[in-house]
């Protein structure tokens, strides 16, 4: 096929698959509609509060939303369980609000319309749920929950209060993930099959996870539920189905008691010259206010030694997963490669989709998507989409504008407790899977 043709052909394609993305998703309106919470003020300003300081509420739910959305949201309160922590956000944001150790206070005195929780991912629950309980309206990181259990109790809350949740998965506003949402509700590549996806951590992005609190089930869920959930998100938004079982396998080979080397932290550590994941925390000056002249309050230490013995999260994962229309799903998640990215191939009737996203470090803008798309008996039409911004590729700036500008929402990428309960149950399910050698469905642990 001459390259001319081809172009002709690739607009022609995505054009059409943009629009039949859009119907498709205007069809799954009511839907998304349940799940959405209007964030907009009617009059004045949003009262806002924010529950857990770390690095990512500080940042993205923190300064971002001084800078950018300071017309329509009012700042009422931070808290976080370290005194020191807190007192550094408040003065990082730039903000007068008071500052307090004691949720049900802060909301008591400050009487927010819209709380945000950043904590750590096994106190997501408690938070949500007691938001709601006190009578605001709540948005969470992911993950939504770290377990069954909590999962459920999150749904229950909400139907009790009637009052919903929002979850903001970022990683649907990606134009990697959009551009392969279109081309998939086009129906190219026919009725899906089945699908490979593949994600690759790196040295820096994948080993941090096991310097942190993330390092241990009982914090994060582990990778197959703190990190994961983007990936089990996006693929359930992309099939538009629900996973019904899941059957995976775990091991730790690269990190934890692997380690030739190991310490107590970085900062402490002996072999500093000889360890070739050794981080300069002292060279970080938001690490050091946020985490390391705050440790004399809760004791954290931000660059724990990631060969520590007792880490009980997986390095090396591999799922399978089975889906509601019968799609079959291949996954697997790698969190020591030598660059970041990831791989998905969709099988269809038709033909075949397939994807290949890397970059150097997650947080740059030079990354590359070259997608594929290939046609029984029609040949292939490739396209490259390029940097696509800052903030994880242009992907917060859409997702912020429209939670809080109330931007259209013409893919349905509007996410709520049930979409973040079916991401999180992928990979409970492959962690009860892993530890229990058996296969689990989604039934068995929550009842959507």
């Amino acid at each position: 096929m001459h390259e001319d043709t081809i172009s002709k052909s690739r607009r022609a394609f995505l054009g059409a698959a943009a629009g039949a993305a859009m119907a498709a998703a205007a069809g799954a309106a009511p839907a998304q509609k349940r799940e959405k919470q209007a964030e907009k003020p009617a009059g004045g300003k949003k009262r806002y509060a924010l529950v857990g300081t770390g690095i990512r509420g500080s940042t993205l739910w923190g300064k971002t939303l001084v800078e950018n959305y300071g017309d329509i949201l009012e700042f009422v309160g931070l808290c976080d369980i370290n005194p020191k922590r807190v007192e550094f956000v408040k003065s990082y944001l730039g903000v007068s609000c008071p500052t307090f150790t004691d949720f049900d206070a802060m909301v008591a005195q400050t009487k927010p319309e819209l709380v945000m929780v950043t904590t750590m991912d096994c106190f997501h629950a408690k938070y949500i749920c007691r938001a709601l309980e006190l009578g605001c309206n709540v948005m969470t990181e992911k993950p939504l929950a770290v377990d069954e259990k909590q999962c459920q109790e999150i749904r229950d809350t909400e139907r009790r209060i009637g009052r919903n949740v929002r979850v903001t998965f970022n990683y649907r506003y990606s134009p990697d993930a959009e551009r392969i949402k279109t081309i998939l509700a086009s129906g190219e590549i026919g009725e899906i099959t089945s699908a490979d996806f593949h994600w690759y951590l790196d040295t820096s992005h994948g080993a941090s996870y096991f310097r942190r609190w993330h390092a241990f089930k009982q914090n994060s869920g582990s990778l197959l539920v703190h990190k994961a959930t983007h990936h089990f998100d996006i693929l359930n938004w992309w099939l538009m189905a629900d996973p019904i079982e899941v059957n995976a396998y775990g091991d730790l080979r690269y990190y934890g008691f692997n380690g030739e080397y190991r310490g107590k932290s970085c900062r402490e550590c002996a072999h500093k010259t000889e360890c070739p994941y050794f981080w300069d925390i002292t060279k970080d000056e938001m690490s050091m206010n946020l985490y390391v002249r705050a440790e004399s309050e809760d004791g954290y230490i931000r660059d724990s030694c990631l060969w520590r013995e007792n880490i009980n999260i997986w390095d090396n994962m591999a799922v399978q997963i089975r889906y509601s229309n019968d799609v079959l799903v291949s996954y697997s998640l790698v969190a020591g490669m030598p660059y970041e990215g990831y791989a998905i191939g969709f099988n269809g009737t038709k033909g075949r989709l397939d994807a290949r996203i890397y970059h150097a470090q997650p947080w740059q803008v030079d990354r590359l998507a070259d997608i594929r798309l290939t046609r029984k008996f029609k040949g292939t039409l490739e396209t490259t989409i390029g940097e696509g911004g800052e903030g994880h590729w242009g992907a917060d700036d859409k997702m912020q504008d429209m939670i809080f500008r109330g931007a259209p929402d013409p893919l349905g990428q509007t996410a709520g407790t049930r979409a973040g309960a079916m991401s999180i149950l992928i990979g409970i399910g492959a962690r009860h899977s892993i530890e229990q050698n058996r296969k689990i469905t989604i039934d068995e642990m929550v009842k959507i």
